[in-house]
């Protein structure tokens, strides 16, 4: 197992740019860029391993791991009283709890990529 297997890889297309675009999000900011999905994987692979070489040549520590990493399904999200005072009153509206209310919110953004 290679160091950088313990980061995920993340490829993506991006409508906007129209290319792919290649990151690894919790090891560095940023990301690359290209019109092949797979030859942009390959090079994130590399941009990932030469990225972990520098931190260690450094003498920094590794970030923790994000290949793997599993969820809760719990956070915490601070949203100021009026914001939270209109999500309460719309979660009445419609019956659902406050909580129930906020996952439909947040999913529907989401999936229509906010």
């Amino acid at each position: 197992m290679k160091k950088s297997d313990r980061y995920l890889k993340l490829v993506y297309w991006s409508e906007e740019d129209q290319v792919y675009i290649g990151r690894s999000p919790g090891l560095f900011y940023g990301g690359i860029h290209g019109p092949d999905e797979a030859k942009l994987y390959a090079e994130l692979v590399e941009v990932v391993e030469e990225t972990i070489d520098s931190i260690e040549k450094d003498g920094l520590p590794l970030p923790p791991p994000t290949a793997g990493k599993t969820y809760s399904g719990k956070f915490n999200l601070r949203v100021g009283e009026e914001l939270h005072e209109q999500l309460a009153i719309e979660s009445m509206k419609v019956r659902q709890s406050l909580n129930s209310y906020c996952v439909k919110v947040l999913k529907k953004g989401v999936e229509g990529q906010i």
